[in-house]
């Protein structure tokens, strides 16, 4: 449930990426496109019944200091996965940089709700399992929208088996500590993108579906996205 619309509603920070990198429209890549429509308007209906609300009010009611504590805290919890998934694609250099974070963060910065890593200059990477897949060669395969998770692909859907194993709050024993993390770290998520919702425009479906799939691209490729443009484009 933690992901429920981390994924869908990210892809509308990507306006200014998408406006800068533009790829073709993946519409080919949708050949589940009756199943997904049926999945997205299943999401949304939950998400402005619900998620969305209790969003608006945390953003409301929480100060913005405590805000960017939580929001760093489970950005700090990503560390294991990054470091995995960085070394899986023998990228040490990067994955001995996610672990320096992890530590300093956890420590220093009182269990990640301070970032002291990064104005020590230690960057920040995010790293997940399908993105390794990608980096090992496995092509996307179709869209699809998850129901109560969101935008995905076959890879990508594949890759969250693993990096659940590695998401530290599914091994706190106590079930209602628990599930208090997963809906806080929910919350957390929808109100950091309420902004970028506003940006979405004309057929949210399709905005969301193509902003996704060029994302996890750009993602896979580590930003080397190469654009070709036709002659008649001129």
């Amino acid at each position: 449930m933690v992901s429920i619309f981390s994924k869908k509603l990210a892809v509308a920070s990507l306006v200014t990426f998408v406006s800068i990198a533009p790829l073709q429209a993946q519409t080919e890549s949708d050949p589940w496109e009756g199943f997904n429509r049926a999945m997205f308007s299943f999401n949304e209906t939950i998400d402005r019944a619900a998620i969305k609300p209790l969003a608006q009010g945390y953003k409301f009611v929480t100060p913005e200091l405590a805000q960017t504590g939580v929001s760093n805290f489970f950005d700090n919890l990503k560390g294991m996965r990054n470091f995995a998934n960085n070394l899986l694609q023998g990228k040490v250099h990067n994955a001995f940089e996610d672990v320096a974070r992890f530590t300093f963060n956890t420590t220093f910065g009182l269990v990640g709700l301070i970032d002291v890593a990064t104005p020590m200059g230690i960057a920040k990477h995010d790293e997940d399992f399908g993105q390794t897949l990608g980096y090992w060669g496995m092509p996307s395969g179709p869209y699809v929208v998850l129901p109560f998770m969101g935008p995905s692909s076959v890879r990508d859907t594949v890759g969250m088996v693993p990096d659940w194993y590695l998401n530290p709050i599914v091994y706190i024993d106590d079930r209602a500590t628990r599930n208090s993390l997963q809906a806080l770290r929910l919350i957390d998520t929808r109100a950091r993108l309420l902004e970028a919702e506003r940006m979405i425009s004309g057929d949210r479906y399709s905005f969301i579906r193509d902003s996704y799939l060029q994302r996890r691209e750009f993602l896979v490729r580590d930003g080397d996205v190469r654009v070709s443009f036709d002659e008649t484009d001129f």
